[in-house]
Parts: C-alpha cells; sequence; structure tokens
C-alpha cells in the first residue's frame, strides 16, 4: 500500500522529539481529534513519512494542548489492516 493511500491521524515531525523523548505535536493537527487519547495508536507523520505511533498523553502547552507519541515498530500497511478487520 503506498504511504499517501493511509490515512493520517494527525500530522507530526517525526523526528521531533521533546525532552521528554517522545514525537510531539499540537493536538490542533489531529484530522480527528476523537481518536487522540491516551493509548490508542493512529497513524502519525507527514508527506515525508508515516508511521503507527501510540497516543502517550495530551498535555497543556503554551500553544495549546500537546500530543506526546511514542512510535510503533511495524508497517502502516499491517496496521491499517488490522484496524480493518
Amino acid at each position: 500500500m503506498a504511504t499517501s493511500a493511509v490515512a493520517l491521524d494527525i500530522h507530526a515531525d517525526l523526528q521531533n522529539e521533546d525532552e521528554t523523548g517522545y514525537v510531539w505535536t499540537y493536538l490542533d493537527r489531529a484530522l480527528r481529534p476523537e481518536l487522540i487519547v491516551p493509548g490508542a495508536v493512529v497513524i502519525a507523520g507527514s508527506g515525508l513519512g508515516r508511521c503507527p505511533a501510540r497516543v502517550v498523553d495530551v498535555v497543556d502547552g503554551p500553544g495549546g494542548p500537546l500530543v506526546h507519541l511514542d512510535l510503533v515498530e511495524g508497517s502502516v500497511a499491517e496496521f491499517e489492516r488490522s484496524r480493518q478487520a
């Protein structure tokens, strides 16, 4: 499955880690914010790359709610198949 065909749940720079060691992005970058809850596995990334990520937490930040993501091993295509099952 091509990367562009996979639904993106939240836009994130997958190399942008903060002091927690997790990738972070703003909640308002989510296409469906209701999916972004602690423990959920979502597709995160951008046009440059995407991967499954577990939502660690959503915390107050200076520019709005911040989402911390823990990147999950495995392919996006495998995750998409399991999500559709």
